[in-house]
């Protein structure tokens, strides 16, 4: 049960690089881009195929993987910013195109790297930390790199523009702001940052397969609420950009583990995509409905005032 938990923990780290992807396009631009899906696998499938038929170093496999979201989240910026498709119709094209690009990158379903060289094996050579333990620690400095480097760019007036651009874009257009680009670059900073976690996965698990960001939207949405969710109990209640950041990647981390803990308890893995959906709707349908109630119970107490 530890050791599950403890697993659930690293891979919650490690998939919370691709939540902060999600959070930039779901949170500052209030777009719920679905190409998030095809983006994970495709960091995975370029990460691999460097890895095991190019013998590129795994690190650089990293950046590869960015530089290749990156490009898929320009295709679907470009849909919506130049070709007026609309964000989540340009989402699933891109998702869809994906698919068949990351089977011609990898020419097959999977690639196994179960003797390859990965970033784990390089930082447990250096440290001689077991394998577990190395996980968590290149998960955890990667996520808190992340999260000063995007608190550090949004907060430049370029990243500025581009959370001004989310808050009101009519607003953002008459201060001289390109809308168009900056939700192109949004796209790409934020797909690059989930083909990141994908490479990061796959040499994780040993092995990329092209389905392997299946229901990664959902998952990433998840996250967001749970952390949210989590942070509203703290005494700052996620006043700071940053606090946000990390409550996404410490949702991320308390998803895995509540699933853990769901399957150690017997659940069917077969059920896992329907116990996410509930936990989205539960976690965005609560905050309404006490909201709703709140504003009932104010309007029978001015009533009764009167």
């Amino acid at each position: 049960m530890a050791a599950a938990l403890f697993s659930a923990i690293n891979q919650g780290i490690l998939w919370g690089v691709m939540v902060l992807g999600v959070y930039i396009t779901y949170k500052l631009l209030n777009i719920a881009d679905l190409s998030v899906d095809g983006t994970f696998a495709l960091g995975g499938c370029v990460a691999a195929t460097a890895m095991a038929t190019g013998g590129v170093d795994p690190w650089l496999a990293v950046l590869l993987a960015f530089g290749a979201g990156a490009l898929a989240g320009g295709c679907t910026g470009l849909m919506h910013a130049l070709l007026n498709i609309p964000a989540i119709l340009a989402g699933i094209l891109t998702m869809i195109g994906l698919w068949s690009v990351n089977l011609r990158i990898m020419g097959k379903s999977n690639t196994p790297l179960l003797n390859a060289r990965t970033v784990y094996t390089d930082v447990a050579d250096l440290t001689g930390l077991p394998r577990d333990i190395v996980v968590l620690v290149v998960a955890a400095a990667m996520a808190a790199a992340l999260v000063g480097l995007l608190y550090w760019f949004f907060g430049t007036e370029v990243g500025s523009s581009l959370r001004a651009t989310g808050n009101n874009p009519d607003m953002a257009r008459a201060l001289g702001v390109d809308t168009r680009m900056a939700v192109l670059l949004a796209l790409m900073v934020s797909n690059g940052l989930v083909a990141m976690s994908g490479a990061l996965v796959c040499q994780s698990q040993k092995y990329a397969d092209v389905g392997m960001g299946t229901g990664a939207i959902v998952i990433g949405l998840a996250a967001i609420v749970i952390g949210e969710a989590l942070g509203r109990l703290t005494p700052g209640r996620l006043r700071s950009f940053g606090s946000r950041l990390v409550a996404a990647v410490v949702g991320s981390a308390a998803y895995f583990l509540i699933r853990a803990v769901v399957l150690q308890m017997g659940l069917d893995a077969n059920d896992m995509k329907l116990l996410t959906a509930l936990i989205v709707v539960f976690a965005l349908g609560v905050p309404y409905l006490a909201g709703k109630a709140r504003q009932r119970s104010s309007y029978q107490r001015e009533g009764v005032s009167e």
